[in-house]
C-alpha cells in the first residue's frame, strides 16, 4: 500500500545519508533507475507486494537486479528497505527522492506534449520560457501523443499552458453557441 508520508520520510533519510552533492546526484540517478525498473516490471511489483515471499528472497532479487547498475550506498539503502518490509513502497520512495533532489537543487520537471516530434528549437524555446517563469533549471521531457489533433501542451509545477487544437475548437464551439444574432449554425 502506497503511503506518501512514509515514502517521503525514507527519501529524506537517504538524502541526508548521501552527504555530498556528488553522492546525492549519483543516488538521484540510481533512484531514477529503480523507479523505471519498478514501473516497467509489473511482476516485480507483484513479488514485492506478496507477504508470503520471504525477505531473503526479495533481497536476492534486489541484488540480482541492481548490483551492477547502482552505487554501493543505494544498494545498501535498498537492502535496508527490504529488511524493514517496505519493498511495496520502493517505487514511491524512489520517486519521492527524485522530487526531493529536484527541489533541493532548483530543478523543475516540465512535460512538453505534442502531436508529433518537435525540433530542438521548439524544445529550447519551451525550456527558456519555463526557466524564465520559474527561475529554475528545467528538466524537459517530450511526449508524442498520437491522440492530439495538433498544437502542444506544456505542464510544470501544477501549471499547464494548453495550446492544443482540441481546446481551441471547444472554445470556438462555446463562442458560436452564445451567438445572439444567429442560432444553430
Amino acid at each position: 500500500m502506497e503511503n506518501f508520508r512514509l515514502n517521503t520520510n525514507y527519501a529524506k533519510a537517504l538524502f541526508l545519508l548521501a552527504e555530498k552533492p556528488e553522492e546525492q546526484k549519483a543516488v538521484y540517478e540510481d533512484m531514477q533507475t529503480v523507479s523505471r525498473v519498478c514501473r516497467e516490471n509489473h511482476v516485480l511489483g507483484t513479488v514485492f507486494r506478496n507477504p508470503v515471499i520471504k525477505a531473503t528472497k526479495k533481497s536476492a532479487i534486489i541484488n540480482d537486479l541492481f548490483e551492477g547498475s547502482v552505487g554501493k550506498l543505494t544498494l545498501g539503502f535498498l537492502q535496508f528497505v527490504v529488511r524493514k518490509n517496505r519493498t511495496v513502497n520502493l517505487q514511491g520512495i524512489s520517486e519521492a527522492y527524485s522530487e526531493l533532489y529536484r527541489d533541493a537543487y532548483g530543478i523543475v520537471r516540465t512535460e512538453l506534449r505534442t502531436a508529433m516530434a518537435v525540433d530542438d528549437g521548439v524544445k529550447e524555446a519551451a525550456r527558456k520560457l519555463v526557466g524564465d517563469y520559474t527561475r529554475k533549471d528545467v528538466l524537459l521531457e517530450t511526449v508524442e501523443d498520437n491522440t492530439m489533433l495538433g498544437g502542444l501542451s506544456l505542464s510544470f509545477n501544477n501549471n499547464m499552458y494548453d495550446a492544443r487544437m482540441r481546446t481551441k475548437l471547444a472554445k470556438l464551439r462555446r463562442e458560436f453557441s452564445k451567438n445572439i444574432y444567429e442560432s444553430k449554425l
